[in-house]
């Protein structure tokens, strides 16, 4: 599907009459010789995130007690997780060892499809995980019927379907624009920074990304925020047992839906506030913020606090027969 994306840049660069081809990642600067240093703690960082992400698939792959609608909810998100830090830590060991820090319109337009996909899958599957939990709780005499294997990978295909859709719609504002600027503050390419580069740009084009957010963003959220307000008002009813077994498997979607949130913001206000007076290295971090931690924090978090992932993981690394 993002070859798709990639041949409609690649037409729209040869119809297109400006002479830029290229955009300028100006975020990166010159930083000398700790080039070195950051790209080894990244490329540390990316290789973790992969590794810890993958060990999480093949626990749940190779326990059939965890063959779940919410562990196979679950490697969804954990190859999303993968996907997106594919989608932007290879770029940036590239350009930390580019004089020029320039991307191309094509690579620049299908990584901006690749992260802002896999965003909008995130908060997608942790809705369908917190509608997982919802109805567990709720109705649990009805859960293996509502939750059957085949819903929840119709539920996947349907996320990824709606994500990579609502992206291309606002996709489908940028093509037709032409560029009189090629520099972007940032260390990745940013769709709202991209469309200030244009020469002219619609209203409409101008909020193409506050509309993908309000589709990718306000709607899962709201939707999660409902399921957790149900499931809260049941578990005040519940004895303790259940209570606190209900906690803990609500624990970690309720934190990485809070890191999200916070990414989010980060996001938010360093493409569209004015934040000169930041320094450009915790500007920089901020950016990056969601697709540095989220990434670990999901394995971390489910790896960690579920207990029955946890005992999983031990019977895998250690008795293995």
């Amino acid at each position: 599907m993002f070859y798709f994306v990639a041949r409609i840049v690649h037409k729209k660069e040869m119809e297109n009459s400006t002479k830029i081809v290229s955009f300028v990642l100006a975020a990166y600067g010159d930083i000398g010789n700790l080039k070195y240093l950051y790209s080894s703690l990244m490329l540390f960082w990316y290789l973790s995130i992969c590794v810890s992400n993958t060990f999480l698939i093949v626990v749940i792959y190779m326990d059939r007690s965890l063959h779940e609608p919410m562990y196979i909810l679950l490697c969804n998100l954990f190859v999303n997780e993968m996907g997106g830090s594919t989608s932007m830590y290879p770029l940036l060991l590239s350009q930390m060892f580019s004089d020029t820090h320039e991307i191309t319109l094509q690579w620049c337009f299908l990584q901006m499809c690749c992260i802002y996909t896999c965003t909008s899958v995130e908060l997608c599957s942790l809705a369908a995980m917190a509608y997982d939990r919802y109805v567990c709780i709720c109705y649990p005499l009805h859960y293996n019927v509502i939750m059957s294997t085949g819903r929840v990978g119709l539920i996947i295909l349907l996320i990824w379907m709606y994500s990579f859709v609502n992206y291309i719609f606002s996709f489908s504002f940028i093509i037709p624009l032409t560029f009189c600027g090629n520099v972007i503050d940032k260390v990745f390419c940013d769709q709202h920074l991209v469309i200030k580069l244009a020469c002219s740009a619609s209203v409409l084009t101008s909020i193409s990304d506050l509309l993908f957010a309000f589709l990718s963003v306000v709607i899962p959220i709201s939707l999660i925020l409902v399921s957790y307000i149900k499931i809260l008002s049941v578990c005040l009813n519940l004895p303790k047992v259940n209570k606190q077994k209900a906690v803990t498997t609500c624990t970690p979607q309720i934190v990485s839906v809070s890191n999200m949130f916070v990414g989010g913001v980060f996001h938010f206000v360093d493409s569209r506030l004015d934040v000169a007076h930041v320094p450009d290295k915790v500007r920089i971090f901020l950016s990056i913020y969601l697709l540095i931690f989220q990434p670990m924090i999901t394995p971390f978090m489910y790896g960690f606090k579920l207990p029955k992932i946890r005992q999983s993981c031990k019977k895998l690394l250690f008795d293995i027969k």
